[in-house]
């Protein structure tokens, strides 16, 4: 079976609650990742205008075409 995102939804500090294909729903922190991060590329989506600003395009949830994205199954099985 693929697994696909089919919502994504912010719920606050850097906390988004995902919805798969299959059922699932997960809420994902993203703020150790962030604060960890080492990429300026990355570290920039601390400002939080820019964090929000995630889609969903084929499945995947991402942030400015590609810049920031996660592997599907890591985000299923909630490791980032």
């Amino acid at each position: 079976m693929v697994i696909s995102i089919i919502n994504a939804e912010y719920i606050g500090e850097y906390k988004i609650k995902i919805s798969f294909s299959d059922g699932i729903d997960r809420l994902i922190d993203f703020a150790d990742f962030l604060k960890k991060a080492k990429n300026p590329m990355t570290k920039k989506y601390l400002d939080k205008k820019f964090f929000k600003k995630f889609s969903i395009e084929y499945g995947d949830i991402i942030w400015n075409d590609y810049e920031m994205c996660f592997p599907i199954w890591d985000l299923h099985e909630s490791k980032i």
